[in-house]
């Protein structure tokens, strides 16, 4: 455990992650040219990022069973193979019918990636370290955004559809080779290999996992802290910077770049206080929630185009709700076994996506109603944004009644296994301060 080699498998399993995140949001930065090459409404095109979500969602739960009988090391292998095929498809693409089937098999290939990638960490790794190593394998994964926003979005602009997608599906293929030459499962001598059983056995393995509070608080922290950043980066970011606030597409571009820096800055401290402060990990996530929610009233509020500092404080706002979300995986690893600990990361996983799905087509279908009604001058008008962006309310405040609710069923039976009361952080603080003051 810990060891260079463990170091080795966290590298390349790393690196087949930020290729995966390349993958995933290159139709993002490729939004404009979309609806030029199709032709098609915004809601038909948000069905590109939205169908690859719906995939990725679906398979995340079947991905955590399979990791915990055949183990990651092929799934992260196959999953590459997938995107490969997925952005070969796309890049000859003539209409969004074939566009789709090739972000089908992208979304496919990406569902595999992560949860794996995590499942390396936890049996590579042990100790303290181990939540700092999650919010690395995030914040190196989500360098995969800059490699979109700037090397792709240089060929796409330079060269064309065909020749960018191609480069983008040559390097899934790299990705492919250094895992299947590099990564293992597991330690050499470790006891066990790690695997239930049998598929039946993994299977019936979900019902417990589905049940425990723990789970559920890790799924309803993803599904809160993640989706806003997902919605921006996966398809609407780029439209919204360009057509609605005026940006260029070099700048527009750079303010994705923000979001990746940020989150990189903000996931080590993070980490540090998961590690730190394990019974108060929801506050941070409730924080971070209440953040996007008050940087995103102002942008949409703000009367006329919001100004360049604004936008910037919002692109950094949402990079840290990246490793936020994260948190919801140390939650997964907490309360569940660890031959059961693939199938909880997919549940884990599968609730920003299903957020993230959920906006994206509703901003599509917004947007694509107040055009058609003639309530906006433009597709991408500022004011048809306002409306568009209002929906995340809806939605991530709906997460929220349920994070709280698992939280306090979490926290009772802390207290019943274990003894663990834990008070409202008010009360905690309080207390506190009047111990200093004695």
């Amino acid at each position: 455990m810990n060891s260079r080699r463990a170091w080795l498998v966290f590298g390349v399993g790393v690196f087949a992650y930020m290729i995966s995140v390349m993958q995933r949001t290159t139709l993002g930065v490729a939004g404009v040219d979309a609806a030029e090459r199709f032709d098609s409404s915004a809601a038909l095109l948000s069905t590109l990022a939205v169908v690859q979500l719906i995939v990725y969602a679906g398979l995340q739960i079947p991905v955590g069973i399979l990791i915990d009988r055949v183990g990651p090391k092929w799934l992260i292998t196959v999953g590459c193979a997938f995107m490969v095929v997925g952005q070969l498809v796309l890049s000859i693409a003539p209409d969004i019918p074939t566009a789709v089937l090739g972000r089908i098999f992208v979304g496919a290939g990406d569902a595999a990636v992560f949860i794996s990638v995590m499942r390396l960490v936890n049996s590579w790794f042990s100790g303290r370290i181990v939540p700092q190593l999650s919010q690395w394998v995030g914040n190196i994964g989500q360098l995969g955004q800059v490699l979109s926003a700037l090397p792709f979005a240089w060929i796409l602009h330079g060269f064309g559809w065909t020749p960018a997608f191609s480069v983008a599906a040559a390097a899934s293929f790299c990705a492919l080779v250094l895992s299947a030459a590099f990564l293992k499962n597991r330690p050499p001598g470790a006891p066990g290999d790690g695997r239930v059983a049998s598929m039946g056995e993994a299977i019936r393995m979900l019902a417990p996992t589905l049940r425990r509070p723990g789970t559920q608080l890790g799924f309803w922290s993803h599904f809160v802290s993640q989706s806003s950043g997902t919605v921006f980066t996966i398809f609407w970011g780029f439209p919204f910077l360009v057509s609605a606030v005026g940006l260029d597409r070099p700048a527009a571009a750079a303010f994705l770049v923000v979001i990746v820096v940020s989150g990189m800055i903000a996931g080590p401290i993070l980490g540090i206080l998961s590690a730190r402060f394990p019974l108060r990990r929801s506050n941070l996530v409730l924080g971070i929630t209440a953040s996007l929610g008050l940087v995103w009233a102002a942008v949409l509020l703000w009367p006329g185009i919001p100004p360049i500092w604004l936008i910037a404080i919002l692109t950094i706002t949402l990079g840290i709700g990246g490793p936020g979300s994260l948190i919801g995986f140390d939650f997964a690893r907490s309360f569940n076994p660890a031959r059961s600990l693939g199938s909880a990361n997919g549940v884990v996983n599968v609730g920003g996506f299903m957020a993230s799905f959920v906006m994206l087509f509703l901003i599509g279908l917004i947007l694509d109603v107040q055009f058609d009604a003639g309530l906006s001058t433009a597709l991408y008008s500022m004011d048809a944004f306002r409306l568009a962006f209002a929906v995340q309310y809806l939605v991530v405040g709906t997460g929220v009644y349920f994070l709280l609710r698992a939280r306090r069923h979490t926290r009772r039976r802390l207290q019943e296994d274990e003894g663990i009361s834990v008070a409202p952080l008010w009360v905690a603080l309080a207390g506190k301060w009047s111990r200093r003051r004695r």
